[in-house]
């Protein structure tokens, strides 16, 4: 009896010693991913549980937003920075240089495997774009936000950031992009928008569709852009401390030249028309922007419709005006990929092959 009740002491021991060694082992394994926060509704706080509307963005802490989320630490090692603590509509080319320039830094890193960017979804889909150009690394880049705020009754906020997370962390995001994570959906930031001002499905790439799901723990991919990105572009921030400026000018019924004109007389290097239909010119302001051309002035046709291909040379003679078209970006992308554009070149053959190949 005594020799059983010591083998048995030592078969618990060992038992012991290999679901210890097994734990580590499966800790070892484990992805290493930075939060990177800059504020928004996921940092935000409201008056009650239930004020979802009318909140104050940006003031919860890196630490808080990854402490109210204990469950990351079964999925990464996880580490935060605080790098803005701001409402998105305040995000400014500055602010995406310095975040750019500091995501760069970490994925040189080898301890780094991916990072997670929290902001407010005014503007997220302008960032995660922008990160999408300037990034030079295949390893994950996830930015998420909420549309609840953190004292929200069902906030979406702590599921998110999980989900962002655990792709962060994956071998199934490696080399997809800069990708938006929310609602259990994956989206590439060249092609995601918002959608709807205040439901948590708010985040949708309608009509080229989303890339893949959340589900079980694990992200499930189905499909994956084809337009260049990250380490496939031919931008570089590194040195830069600022960006062309390139503002848009909206058409509506009954518009004239006065957008257009105060623009050009700011010094604007390059202008996104934000047309009707086909990135149509009312004839009122067509000749502000071929006036603009004729000084120096990049013009790219761009649609307020949001979705579709604006055609060269079909509701204008572009060839002729020497305009560029957006091909399917969205007015408040176009914008981006020009600002990043005319630090390469003012040549709007050139830049014209950028709108094909991003």
């Amino acid at each position: 009896m005594f020799l059983k009740s010591i083998r048995a002491l030592f078969a618990l021991f060992l038992f012991s010693v290999w679901a210890a060694a097994a734990q580590a082992q499966t800790a070892a394994r484990l992805p290493n991913v930075v939060i990177l926060a800059t504020g928004g509704t996921i940092a935000g706080t409201g008056a009650t549980s239930t004020t979802t509307v009318g909140y104050t963005a940006a003031k919860v802490g890196v630490d808080d937003l990854i402490k109210a989320v204990p469950e990351l630490k079964q999925v990464a090692h996880v580490t935060g920075e605080q790098v803005f603590q701001i409402a998105s509509e305040n995000m400014s080319n500055e602010h995406w240089l310095t975040l750019a320039k500091r995501v760069n830094t970490l994925l040189a890193r080898p301890d780094v495997d991916g990072i997670v960017i929290t902001h407010g979804t005014d503007t997220i889909e302008e960032t995660a774009y922008f990160l999408d150009l300037v990034v030079k690394s295949r390893k994950p880049v996830v930015v998420v936000g909420a549309m609840r705020p953190s004292t929200a009754i069902s906030a979406d906020g702590p599921i998110n950031l999980y989900n962002a997370v655990l792709v962060a962390g994956s071998q199934e995001a490696v080399g997809k992009g800069v990708l938006v994570v929310m609602n259990d959906q994956i989206n590439a930031a060249r092609d995601v928008s918002k959608t709807n001002t205040t439901t948590t499905d708010t985040f949708k790439s309608t009509e080229l569709g989303l890339l893949g799901y959340v589900v079980g723990n694990k992200p499930h991919f189905y499909r994956a852009s084809t337009r260049k990105n990250t380490v496939d572009t031919e931008f570089d921030v590194s040195n830069l401390t600022s960006l062309p400026q390139v503002d848009i000018a909206y058409t509506y019924a009954n518009v004239g030249p006065t957008a257009v004109n105060a623009l050009v007389a700011a010094g604007d290097e390059g202008l996104i028309h934000a047309g009707v239909g086909d990135g149509s010119l009312p004839i009122k302001v067509r000749p502000a922007l071929s006036a603009a051309r004729k000084k120096g002035v990049i013009i790219v046709r761009a649609s307020r419709v949001g979705h579709g291909i604006v055609a060269r040379n079909g509701e204008a003679n572009d060839d002729q005006l020497d305009f560029v078209v957006a091909d399917t970006l969205n007015p408040q992308k176009a914008r981006i990929l020009l600002m990043l554009a005319l630090t390469k070149t003012h040549d709007t053959k050139e830049i014209q092959r950028m709108f094909y190949t991003y």
